[in-house]
């Protein structure tokens, strides 16, 4: 597991730069050896398009020459946000622990879609009955509490996984994510914020006002992507961030899922845009600017199913084709082996 030790000392935010500035690269030597194989299985060189890439990527990131899918995980972490306050949302906050309620007792989306891709599952309860503050008014976290979640969230790796799903479920966690996007690359609150789980044209107007004035607020503050996070976002995007760390260090890639989860990518990926080299998009979400984010973050989802759940659930569905990429490569016959004629040149 990943020595988070490291956290105890010196400022948090250092100690993250630090894990950041720890990372593995891609094993190389893995990737020559899938494309060589690749080269001898029984199909037109390059037929399978993006799942022949998705091998080659499990391979980088794994260390292996022969990548598998043998114990996925989707990941999900479900916070609560003092800026529910403010009318953002449609739903209340005790949906929080209804829908906690509802992935025990196996009733939620992401159940059913992680059971038939033989997916396992895990939901991470980031002190759900106590928002964050309400960030129109202080920030919504501490540097120690925004660290110590992300520590957490680095926990989602322990019982061993060899490919990650990172999801989310928070009421108002949508307008967290709008004002990260907003504060990471500007422009106005209105080109970010969505819908979320459907608020009318008040609520919207709603959610608008309550970004505009946090970004008043916060100002300079806002040039660190780490005050970002803390100022702006909830407990599930610092443990989403923390989850992809962690994974980058245990070589272990992650698929990311939708338009809450792309925040906590956003923020890494402004720290140093390398930290995403081992995550793949899972889908484009129906929510706000979820294209425009995926595209500054350099990622291209797998799926577009105008999904808008969260909960992990584009991710699970992602994780599906992966898995069937892994075993399009692992298990093909070859050439000689099918005793098939390979082309002519």
């Amino acid at each position: 597991m990943t020595d988070t030790s490291a956290l105890r000392e010196g400022t948090p935010f250092d100690d993250i730069r630090a894990l950041v500035a720890a990372m593995p690269g891609p094993d190389e030597a893995a990737v020559a050896a899938v494309r060589a194989r690749d080269a001898e299985l029984t199909k037109p060189a390059g037929s399978l398009g993006r799942l022949e890439w998705l091998a080659e990527w499990l391979a980088a990131w794994q260390g292996k020459p022969k990548p598998t899918v043998a114990r996925p995980l989707v990941a999900v972490f479900a916070g609560a946000h003092g800026v529910t306050a403010r009318g953002v949302s449609a739903f209340p906050d005790a949906v929080n622990r209804q829908m906690l309620e509802n992935f025990a007792a196996g009733g939620a989306a992401i159940n059913q879609i992680c059971a038939a891709h033989g997916i396992g599952f895990k939901v991470f309860d980031l002190a759900i009955d106590i928002p964050t503050k309400d960030f129109t008014a202080e920030p919504a976290m501490g540097e120690k509490d925004a660290v110590a979640t992300m520590a957490f969230g680095m926990e989602a790796i322990a019982g061993g996984t060899d490919l990650l799903g990172i999801g989310e479920m928070g009421i108002g966690n949508t307008t967290a994510a709008a004002a990260i996007y907003c504060a990471l690359w500007g422009g106005e609150p209105a080109h970010w914020v969505g819908r979320g789980t459907g608020v009318d044209d008040a609520g919207l107007a709603r959610k608008i006002s309550a970004i505009e004035d946090a970004l008043a607020l916060h100002g300079a503050a806002l040039a660190d992507p780490l005050e970002v996070l803390r100022r702006l976002g909830g407990r599930e995007i610092c443990a989403m961030a923390g989850a992809i760390l962690a994974a980058r260090a245990e070589r272990v890639p992650v698929v990311i899922d939708g338009y809450v989860a792309t925040a906590a990518a956003a923020v890494l990926h402004a720290l140093d845009p390398r930290t995403l080299e081992h995550c793949v998009a899972g889908h484009l979400s129906a929510e706000g600017a979820h294209r425009e984010a995926l595209e500054r973050i350099g990622k291209t989802p797998l799926l577009a199913m105008n999904m808008r759940l969260g909960e992990g659930s584009g991710a699970a569905l992602a994780m599906g084709v992966i898995k069937a990429a892994c075993a399009c490569h692992g298990d093909m016959a070859t050439f000689e082996q099918a005793k098939v004629s390979k082309k002519d040149g």
